[in-house]
């Protein structure tokens, strides 16, 4: 309910909030006196508007600057005291599985992430909120320890994870939205692949600033391009446009390393396009459509303006005002910005020409001209096999129109799974493919919700026997008790995104297994006909020629963002008491387990996260071994020699151990030496 003024009319504030309203542009964000962020009017601005004269202020610089810059970019490089905590129960398949699922703030996971992924995600995609008023951002604490924040704020959730609904009450502040998404931009690109990319779902509200944002992390010469995508067909909502379209920011982490985006052949295209069949030489038989040699649309470029001899003797050009006065085949010249060009250089031309893929046709609407500047009646093709453009794909357009969000839900009705703003799995799915992601690269996704990203990677290596991993971040962020996955009892957001995994990798395999069993019946009946269809030049296309082979991974391994597993201290030498030194006795908090702490030491030494684990008795204590002998961890008490011996003599590259667990002062003084005797390679540490 609002709240009566009680005081009069506040004749400073409406003035200058007429001045604002006449002068928008001076209308800057900025703190108030209480370090929170208003709307105030920038005077020197203002004053260079009311005067005739240049007027006096701060250098002018191209900069992009908000309230709370300098904090956020203080908070990308602070450190965090936090670690991943696995959760068997609620992951699949943990033991072997190389996809991980981390539910937490994606922030200090991002943090957590920099040792262990530096430099090897080679594609990652985000759906960050829009800032449309009704969404939310994370709101970051920059100083306060975090019980004095919750107590001023009272703004975390019921899991203690930081959210602040950015409202048009209180203006929907740009600010607060650029504080947000800094940092974690920050953290993402030195996760990235020196040729990887990061594609960014946006709409209007923001597209300017992260345009700008991402400039300044990524660099301007590693934009890509800005996608257009049709979000819905038709709609009458809006009071000067119908929002149809959402847009796909794309940058790379370095340019010149990144291999040029190439999308699939369509079912259309090969209807429309490829339509021929040839009938001489070795390709008989294969399909092909046929391309102008000459296009109008292509910039003027060296190399690429010659003459051409017909079949008649004639000899053509494209189009222009710069002729070479010598006619002769293969004669060219550097043409002018009003000249046409071939498409390809004379010696590719030449190429092709012998190899049988030029072809003449004579008409009355050539764009060509001839010798005497006259327009020719030869036109000139090339042709475009069908097998040989699927295998190499073609540029992908900056527009997509054919993956609407009606598709994610029915995509979720599927799953029997109520979830609404999902982007559509096939766009993340095309994504993956024109980026060329392939083998084992890793995905990541720090701003999950209903796990769509997980859903297109295992997809997407069914279809192509890629052995893709994700890695998907998501905070526990509750569900509206109105909406109707909380009805169908999900309580937040990571309980949608688990259980879509578990039902979409189920669903996967199960018609992987079918396709199996149908191709083995088809062939059992007529091998020679199966052969016939494998090698039809038809089969090409990528939608009816999918690889039927099972992929390995359908699971994923769930870790939880927490607090360090270390006990804090928090008492000075002067507040020690008796009661206090049982507390001292471990330095490991009483509620974490030894695969707790295996965790938090991967995270430390910087290993993947998905490494393979196994348990082995040494001497009777219990050791875990990671992918073998990359680590090998003992956690438990009384420690003796003969046991340390014992691992050592497994020759791990790194082993740690818990600093109270040996069995003796000198056990603990003697196992780097132990080490240096038995297994001189091997890294020793203690937590």
């Amino acid at each position: 309910m609002d709240k009566l003024k009680m005081h009069s009319t506040d004749n400073v504030a409406g003035n200058i909030e007429k001045l604002m309203t006449a002068f928008p542009h001076c209308a800057v964000e900025a703190f108030d006196k209480d370090g929170k962020v208003c709307r105030k009017l920038d005077w020197d601005l203002l004053r260079q508007e009311l005067s005739e004269k240049l007027v006096e202020g701060n250098q002018e610089r191209y900069t992009l600057s908000w309230p709370g810059k300098r904090e956020a970019m203080l908070l990308a490089n602070s450190p965090v005291a936090k670690t991943l905590r696995p959760c068997r129960e609620e992951s699949v398949d943990f033991d072997n599985t190389k996809n991980l699922y981390i539910e937490g703030d994606n922030l200090d996971v991002l943090k957590l992430l920099q040792e262990n992924y530096l430099g090897k995600i080679k594609m990652i995609y985000i759906d960050p909120p829009y800032n449309t008023g009704n969404d939310f951002v994370y709101e970051d604490d920059f100083s306060e320890d975090s019980e004095s924040y919750l107590k001023k704020s009272n703004q975390k959730d019921e899991q203690g994870n930081r959210l602040v609904a950015n409202t048009e009450s209180n203006g929907r502040f740009h600010s607060d939205w650029l504080s947000m998404m800094y940092p974690r931009l920050k953290l993402a690109r030195s996760l990235l692949t020196d040729d990887g990319v990061i594609f960014i779902s946006i709409d209007d509200n923001e597209v300017h600033n992260l345009r700008k944002l991402c400039d300044e992390i990524f660099g301007e010469e590693n934009f890509i391009s800005s996608i257009s995508r049709m979000m819905k067909s038709g709609g009458a909502k809006g009071n000067f446009f119908t929002p149809n379209i959402d847009l796909i920011l794309v940058y790379t982490k370095n340019i010149h390393s990144t291999l040029y985006f190439r999308a699939s052949i369509t079912e259309e295209q090969i209807e429309r396009y490829y339509n021929k069949q040839e009938t001489t030489d070795e390709r008989k038989g294969e399909i092909y459509g046929e391309e102008r040699l000459y296009k109008a649309s292509l910039d003027p470029r060296p190399n690429q303006r010659y003459w051409i001899e017909c079949p008649d003797g004639s000899f053509v050009i494209p189009p222009g005002v710069n002729f070479p006065k010598k006619i002769e085949h293969g004669f060219k010249i550097v043409p002018t910005s009003e000249d046409g060009v071939w498409k390809w250089i004379f010696e590719r031309y030449e190429e092709e020409r012998k190899k049988g893929n030029i072809i003449f046709k004579q008409t009355t609407t050539s764009a060509l001209v001839d010798s005497d500047g006259n327009k020719s009646k030869w036109n000139i093709y090339n042709k475009l096999w069908l097998k040989d453009q699927a295998e190499k794909g073609i540029v992908p357009s900056n527009f997509i129109e054919k993956f609407e969000n009606r598709q994610s839900a029915a995509e979720l009705k599927e799953l029997g799974i109520t979830f609404d703003f999902a982007k559509p799995m096939n766009l993340i799915k095309y994504l993956l493919q024109i980026s060329i992601t392939s083998g084992d690269d890793i995905i990541l996704d720090f701003f999950s919700g209903s796990a769509t990203t997980a859903h297109a990677v295992m997809q997407l290596n069914a279809e192509d026997g890629g052995n893709r991993r994700f890695i998907i971040v998501q905070l526990p962020e509750s569900c509206d008790e109105k909406s109707e996955a909380y009805k169908a009892g999900y309580k937040n957001i990571c309980e949608i995104g688990k259980e879509r995994i578990r039902r979409a990798g189920k669903k996967i395999h199960e018609e992987l297994d079918a396709k199996k069993q149908n191709r083995k019946a088809k062939a059992e009946k007529s091998r020679d006909d199966l052969f016939a269809v494998a090698e039809n030049a038809a089969t090409y296309s990528p939608i009816s020629n999918l690889t039927l082979r099972t992929a390995s991974d359908f699971g994923f391994r769930v870790l939880k963002l927490d607090s360090s597993n270390m006990e804090d201290v928090y008492y000075t030498p002067r507040e020690y008491k008796q009661d206090h030194i049982d507390a001292f006795e471990s330095n490991i908090k009483p509620d974490r387990s030894p695969e707790d702490l295996l965790f938090q030491v991967m995270l430390d030494w910087g290993l993947d996260l998905a490494l393979p684990v196994t348990v082995e008795k040494v001497k009777g204590k219990t050791v875990f071994f990671a992918d073998g002998n990359a680590l090998a961890a003992c956690f438990d008490d009384n420690v003796t020699e003969s046991v340390v011996k014992a691992i050592a003599g497994k020759k791990p590259l790194r082993v740690v151990f818990r600093d109270s667990s040996f069995a003796s002062d000198s056990t603990k003084i003697n196992v780097e030496e132990i080490f240096k005797l038995l297994s001189p390679s091997t890294e020793v540490k203690a937590i």
